[in-house]
């Protein structure tokens, strides 16, 4: 990690972010439904919907790692991944998809080639606006 000032405040907020996102993945999709078609006229609006989450993903944790780290960001999250796709696998409302997986690493690659053309080691930026002092 980043010589970040408040490293248990960033993991806690990682935790929170993968929980969420794994949430997000098993509970019913509304949007797909043929009730509730929203993003119908959005053709593979799933796999868009798996990239931008797992890049935007990669830019989280590029935010909090060295540059030296990346490929350990793409392992986990690539691993992250398969437990997403596995548990959509275990309830019988989603599906599980090699596609999506696909849709994952390519989301995985674009979002640490944003980190690395210099959206990476953002928490640092961050914690420093944040902790300054105003002058009064």
């Amino acid at each position: 990690m980043l010589p970040l000032r408040y490293p248990t405040l960033w993991r806690t907020l990682s935790a929170v972010l993968l929980g969420a996102v794994l949430v997000a993945a098993v509970l019913p999709t509304f949007w797909f439904d043929s009730q509730f078609e929203a993003l119908s006229w959005f053709e593979n609006a799933d796999k868009w919907l798996h990239g931008i989450t797992f890049a935007a993903l990669a830019v989280w944790f590029a935010g909090l790692f060295p540059t030296s780290a990346y490929w350990r960001i793409a392992i986990g999250l690539s691993a992250f991944g398969l437990i997403v796709e596995g548990c959509q696998l275990s309830v019988g409302y989603r599906m599980a998809d090699w596609i999506d997986i696909g849709a994952n690493t390519a989301g995985i690659i674009a979002g640490l080639a944003a980190a690395a053309a210099g959206l990476g080691g953002w928490g640092l930026l961050v914690e420093d606006r944040c902790t300054r002092r105003n002058p009064h």
